[in-house]
């Protein structure tokens, strides 16, 4: 029952971790817009390279730590680390 409850506890900080890091993300395109705006590079394609790039990096990146951490946390990595340890049973 304990590692269910791990489990969950660690999809929960997983889900606010995510909705923390598009958070994040939105700020750093409003930011990187007013960067563009400000330096005089405003254009449409600009504008549309710029959300996606940042955005999408933003997520790529944090998310895939995000990851991590859920994995450690929720003891998948123990999973296989003990299915793939070396038993020797003679």
């Amino acid at each position: 029952m304990n590692d269910i409850r791990r489990k969950e506890q660690a999809r929960k900080e997983f889900k606010r971790m995510i909705k923390w890091i598009a958070f994040l993300g939105l700020l750093m395109v409003i930011g990187s817009l007013l960067y563009i705006r400000a330096m005089g590079a405003w254009s449409t394609h600009a504008v549309i390279a710029t959300v996606l790039g940042v955005f999408i990096s933003v997520l790529l990146g944090c998310g895939l730590f995000a990851l991590a951490f859920f994995s450690d946390k929720s003891g998948h990595d123990d999973d296989v680390s003990s299915s793939t340890s070396k038993h020797d049973d003679a």
